[in-house]
């Protein structure tokens, strides 16, 4: 089966207000903490699976990573493209 016979489902986006309540969420849920080195400092939330690749905007598809973590993180998926 080739790509264009497969069809994409609509990932789910949420409006902005309830995505900045989702990243609080994500933020408590995690600690306030990076998951990857444990930084207190500069979090941002993460896509585990990019928005591009149909990742939902979802507590399962987010993870609490420090703006470094978070950069080394996508340059390192970027070189693996």
């Amino acid at each position: 089966m080739n790509s264009s016979t497969l069809q994409k489902r609509r990932r789910i986006r949420r409006a902005p207000k309830l995505y900045t309540e989702l990243r609080h969420l994500i933020l408590e849920r995690d600690g306030w903490r990076c998951q990857q080195c444990g930084s207190f400092r500069n979090l941002d939330v993460h896509h585990v699976t990019r928005r591009s690749d149909l990742g939902d905007d979802a507590e399962t598809n987010l993870i609490t990573l420090c703006r470094e973590c978070h950069q080394i993180l996508h340059w390192s998926t970027k070189l693996c493209r």
